[in-house]
């Protein structure tokens, strides 16, 4: 290459980079990314440290309690899980029939934002009396966290559809690798609530967290704005958009590659849930982390999915969305084999790291494969499967785990590392079946 084509190379490669940094910070991508800095620091405070913490706390003690805990929690995310599989999808068609996604993501931040709140409340006051043989104050807590969680999920639905309304779709895998990037960041400042907690403060965490999320989801509520809204909506209610759900089944081979890629989230994501829900128990007592150790832990994890949704951003533009999502299955398949058989803290140390930057990446390639994947016209119903998909396995993930460390609970550490190599399997499979998935150009239309 001569002098002056490598110099205009470097000049075009700049001129990119500051077009991208100028796209990721105009208003509504800057306010888009901040709701993943908010619902970040919910879903790492709550749902993989301060709520396994609590219950570990409230319900361990020994081996085979710890299992016992270790069932409670993967119960819980189980529950809420099978109600997001009833609605997810009419979200979805919700979004394709009206447009409307920025006051659904309100109403349901605001409900998570309240059953969050009601964990700090509860974790704190002791409410006298017994359900189902435990005292009301922890069910209280669950079912608050179940809520709390059902909601926030139920807004991602919704979220990640807006990401098709925010840039051209060559820039898509940049934003998406933008916005994981910031929500991780949110995990960061969440963690700040740490030195707050103490040994027994999880009620303080609850409550900082519940804050947290509101105050940096105001952004989006006030400055972003839907795209399309569909002036005469189709005839029907809410609940007739399961019609719509089964007219698309009915065409699904004209739609195969995206149901394929859905069946191969469906495994793929199986393990990710289930490991995210159960890292902060596991770590502790199966590994023997103490709660400062794991923070750290979490925290080097963090930064490694911040740095690995950024670089498969660009790995997902360069190489595309499927062999982003196979590198990432495989990598989360390598993380999860060297948990499940970590004998040492410094092997789980490596296990973290590697399950960070796949955590992270698969976020960013999957959501930029459905909009590659599914047309226009369908994308809010294709995201609402998406979710359907990957709630799904987020009721089969739990429920296998806690069935697992059940079953097992009376050979201690050895429960829970049976439940963490049948991971390994779903990842397994989950790759198998993306290699099957065969693009179309038809999808583009």
């Amino acid at each position: 290459m001569s002098g002056s084509n490598h110099a205009k190379a470097i000049g075009d490669h700049q001129e990119q980079v500051m077009s991208a940094w100028k796209l990721f910070f105009s208003l509504p991508i800057l306010s888009w990314a901040l709701y993943d800095f908010a619902n970040t620091i919910f879903s790492s405070n709550i749902n993989t440290i301060f709520f396994p913490f609590f219950l570990e706390h409230t319900v361990g003690g020994n081996a085979v309690m710890n299992q016992i805990a270790s069932t409670f929690i993967s119960y819980a995310n189980a529950i809420a899980s099978f109600f997001l599989v009833i609605f997810s999808p009419l979200f979805g068609t919700t979004i394709d029939r009206t447009g409307r996604k920025r006051v659904w993501i309100i109403w349901f931040t605001l409900i998570s934002v309240a059953g969050t709140l009601s964990m700090g409340i509860f974790a704190y006051y002791h409410v006298p009396g017994q359900l189902f043989n435990l005292p009301l104050s922890l069910v209280l807590v669950i079912i608050s966290f179940i809520i709390a969680k059902f909601f926030y999920h139920s807004s991602l639905v919704f979220y990640d559809s807006m990401i098709s309304d925010l840039a051209p779709k060559s820039q898509l895998p940049l934003v998406s690798g933008f916005g994981v990037a910031i929500g991780y960041l949110g995990t960061l400042l969440g963690l700040g609530v740490y030195p707050f907690v103490g040994d027994d403060g999880y009620h303080i965490a609850f409550l900082l967290t519940g804050i947290l999320f509101l105050i940096f989801s105001l952004p989006l509520f006030f400055f972003s704005k839907d795209k399309k809204i569909v002036k005469n909506p189709a005839a029907g209610n809410f609940f007739s958009g399961y019609k719509d759900i089964v007219d698309t089944f009915k065409e699904m081979k004209k739609y195969k590659a995206v149901f394929t890629f859905m069946i191969s989230y469906f495994f793929l994501n199986d393990a990710i849930a289930t490991a995210i829900a159960m890292m902060a128990i596991y770590t502790k007592a199966v590994v023997g982390f103490t709660s400062g150790e794991f923070i750290l832990l979490y925290l080097v994890s963090t930064v490694s999915s911040i740095i690995g949704s950024y670089i498969f951003g660009y790995i997902t533009k360069a190489k595309g969305s499927k062999k982003a999502v196979l590198y990432v299955g495989i990598l989360m398949t390598l993380a999860l084999f060297v948990g499940s058989i970590a004998t040492v803290k410094s092997l789980f140390w490596l296990a973290g790291s590697m399950f960070g930057v796949s955590l992270g990446s698969m976020w960013v390639s999957s959501r930029t494969y459905i909009v590659e994947l599914s047309p226009e016209n369908k994308r809010g119903q294709f995201f609402g499967l998406f979710a359907f998909s990957g709630k799904v396995s987020s009721i089969i993930g739990p429920l296998l785990y806690g069935s697992i460390t059940l079953l097992f609970a009376g050979y201690g550490n050895l429960a829970s590392r049976l439940a963490m190599g049948s991971l390994i399997i779903m990842t397994l499979i989950g790759v198998v079946v993306l290699l099957r998935v065969k693009q179309s150009n038809e999808m583009e239309k």
